[in-house]
């Protein structure tokens, strides 16, 4: 019977994306939602962002990663992706933490869209005054 390979696994987020990432320990490429990473995310700094984990823990092509992203737009879930790596690497090696933490990765970026007012165009743009 086939054995199922053993990962680590951790949730990134960024604004309303949501990337559910595994960690495995073989060398490969980076799979997002099926595709590769130079295909889901075709702008190199997208890509640069989502390396970046690995580029500080000096582990790059010791891990394979398959993530599942959902929400948001591009640039949001590249990021969502970034913090699920570095959350899944702490997983794998908690000697890690402190160079990912100090690095800022583990930080997740809280911002969110603000919501709408009723009376304005916007959250805060309201109409122009006339005083006349």
């Amino acid at each position: 019977m086939n054995e199922q390979q053993q990962y680590h696994y951790a949730t990134g987020r960024r604004k309303t994306a949501v990337a559910r990432v595994r960690l495995y320990a073989d060398s490969g490429p980076i799979v997002v939602n099926g595709k590769p990473v130079e295909e889901a995310f075709p702008w190199g700094r997208w890509q640069e962002g989502i390396s970046l984990p690995f580029a500080v823990t000096n582990s790059r092509n010791q891990f394979r990663v398959v993530a599942k992203i959902s929400g948001g737009g591009q640039a949001s879930q590249a990021d969502a992706l970034r913090h699920g790596i570095s959350r899944a690497l702490v997983v794998s090696d908690p000697a890690l933490r402190p160079t990912l933490k100090k690095a800022g990765l583990l930080t997740r970026d809280s911002r969110e869209k603000e919501r709408k007012k009723y009376g304005l165009k916007r959250a805060r743009k309201a109409k122009q005054y006339t005083k006349r």
